[in-house]
């Protein structure tokens, strides 16, 4: 019986690709030898190489004339202070909407002045902010999608400041104008592969503007010129994510993915808002397509619930320590059945809990 897997990370792939990459592991394309022991300057895994970085300018609809597509190792971690090392002169903008937000600010201050233009940490990040980037700055941070909090920023500003995005969580989920960022990076354990490689996607006119004295290890322009291939880099990851955005690309792609992701996401919020034993966390305008978090009204029912998730096959629910309660990761291999095994668990708590305390009237916004 199949699991309903809502992990935030490292999460779900197709089981296509699950099936080609355990192959792989075995037999690298009848080579006889396995992916995990061939030279990373071998023919075979410069293709690879190659053509992970050409599908992923493909899928985002961008040009290698104008970006250059790395793939390096660190998660997106490591890029909070990549990022400021290399370009943070005088000052940077940044928005603060969760976690992930908030290490990036701790790592860029390190290496000159930050201006945090706005936040949410007053409601518990349960909503973007508003904000105005009034003047020029080095580059201008933020973070597509919380992870965490299950938040997501629906429109990004026009400005002649950089735009620098960490999309770990959502990126290939959704179209955007790409080219409206100038460095977008994203581990790749929530929604392209396995955890161990970091993707970043950057406009060549920023590799000729990098500061002095960057460590080679650190520095982007070096990897570029390398073709990723500075040191050795994580095979098997750059492997697994080029298969995903293989199989990405044979779905129809981002705009194809975006509607069976728009259709999850809303049966979930759905229930979430028609069922009164549950409480969404994030404002409905901000809501996250990728992670959705809520939480029971009444811990009276929580054993009940779990339980019933038990028994259902559902498993990686819970809500990070942060917020509490439940969260529903729904990436893009997740399919729309494991979304309707959990709404149903949910419709069936209500219908139980109304059966079994007869003297409660619950609210409910259903329609009869």
């Amino acid at each position: 019986m199949k699991i309903h897997n809502f992990c935030a990370g490292p999460s779900i792939l197709p089981t296509e690709v699950f099936e080609e990459a355990s192959n792989a592991v075995k037999d690298l394309n009848g080579s006889g030898l396995s992916l995990l022991e061939i030279s990373h300057r071998s023919h075979a895994f410069v293709e690879i190489m190659d053509e992970a970085r050409d599908l992923s300018l493909e899928l985002l609809g961008l040009s290698a004339k104008d970006y250059t597509a790395l793939f390096l190792q660190g998660g997106a971690s490591s890029q909070f202070l990549m990022v400021a090392y290399n370009y943070l002169r005088n000052e940077a903008a940044y928005l603060n909407t969760g976690t992930w937000s908030k290490k990036a600010i701790k790592e860029a201050k390190l290496y000159g002045k930050v201006d945090v233009i706005a936040t949410s940490e007053n409601e518990n990040f349960n909503y973007i902010p508003k904000y105005d980037i009034s003047k020029q700055y080095d580059y201008f941070h933020c973070t597509s999608n919380n992870t965490i909090f299950g938040t997501q920023i629906n429109s990004f500003p026009s400005t002649k400041t950089p735009i620098f995005c960490d999309m770990s969580s959502d990126i290939f989920s959704r179209v955007l104008d790409f080219s409206k960022f100038d460095l977008i990076y994203a581990g790749a354990q929530k929604n392209l592969g396995p955890a161990g490689a970091t993707l970043v996607v950057i406009k060549n006119d920023l590799l000729d503007n990098i500061k002095d004295n960057v460590p080679s290890m650190l520095n982007y322009k070096v990897h570029a010129d390398k073709s990723s291939m500075f040191n050795t880099p994580p095979v098997f990851s750059v492997y697994v994510s080029m298969l995903n955005m293989r199989w990405l690309k044979k779905m129809g792609g981002i705009s194809a993915i975006e509607e069976k992701n728009r259709k999850k996401s809303e049966m979930l919020y759905s229930e979430i808002d028609l069922n009164p034993l549950f409480k969404g966390h994030a404002n409905e305008a901000d809501r996250s397509m990728m992670n959705a978090t809520f939480n029971l009204c009444d811990d009276n029912f929580k054993d009940s619930f779990e339980s019933m998730l038990l028994e259902a096959r559902i498993s990686a629910l819970s809500g990070h320590r942060s917020v509490g309660g439940y969260r529903a990761s729904m990436y893009n291999a997740m399919g729309i059945d494991s979304v309707k095994a959990l709404v149903e668990v949910m419709s069936e708590l209500e219908s139980k809990i109304s059966v079994s305390y007869t003297h409660l009237t619950l609210p409910t916004n259903r329609e009869v």
